[in-house]
């Protein structure tokens, strides 16, 4: 699954819409939300895959850790070999945030620049056992909100549009770290799915405001 990423409460949104529809959904997580209160626990526990996050610059002046960051992504992946798992991936690879996206630059109104590492990994590992990859779009038309106004029950309206795509074989095939044409290639694929994307969040929150 492949979902853009506004708030923790997208989580939620996502168990709540397909909940025994597919199977279990696990997420990629970032290292530090091991330490989380309870929940850190819990998701070590039910064996989501913690991934460090490293900018670019970092992994220029360090190109080892991104071989190191993919050999713990594979073998995270290797284990839902075994058992019915949804795969989820935020692919901005981090909240969207006005100043993110000013920072960034983003060519999107809605959205950051999708990082397709994850995604791409995954495919490579698992690409023969995947039935499908489900886009996701959720959208909050008034605005997007933040934990504890989803406890206190101030979310009055989610927006959720889920379209399934083909398994990109040919892609998934290749290797992303080593071939500069494989990784182009799974770029311009994913650069694809998030304009559309975009264009679809334009048109829900039209809906919306109508």
């Amino acid at each position: 699954m492949n979902c853009n990423h506004q708030s923790w409460v997208d989580i939620l949104v996502l168990h709540h819409v397909l909940s025994r529809r597919i199977p279990f959904l696990k997420f990629f997580i970032k290292r530090q939300l091991i330490w989380v209160p309870v929940m850190g626990l819990a998701w070590w526990a039910l064996d989501f895959p913690f991934m460090h996050r490293h900018s670019e610059e970092t992994l220029k002046k360090h190109p080892d850790l991104r071989r190191r960051d993919q050999d713990a992504t594979r073998r995270a992946c290797e284990k839902f070999a075994t058992l019915p798992t949804s795969l989820v991936n935020f692919s901005e690879g981090t909240r969207f945030t006005a100043a993110k996206h000013r920072r960034q630059q983003s060519p999107y109104r809605h959205l950051l620049r999708p990082k397709a590492g994850g995604i791409a990994l995954a495919l490579n590992v698992l690409g023969d056992k995947f039935q499908a990859i489900l886009d996701v779009t959720v959208v909050y038309p008034d605005g997007t909100p933040d934990f504890w106004q989803f406890l206190c029950g101030r979310v009055r309206r989610v927006r959720v549009r889920i379209r399934q795509l083909p398994v990109p074989h040919e892609l998934a095939c290749g290797d992303y770290a080593a071939d500069p044409a494989v990784r182009q290639a799974f770029q311009l694929w994913l650069q694809e799915i998030w304009r559309a994307k975009d264009r679809q969040i334009d048109e829900l929150l039209d809906t919306a405001s109508g």
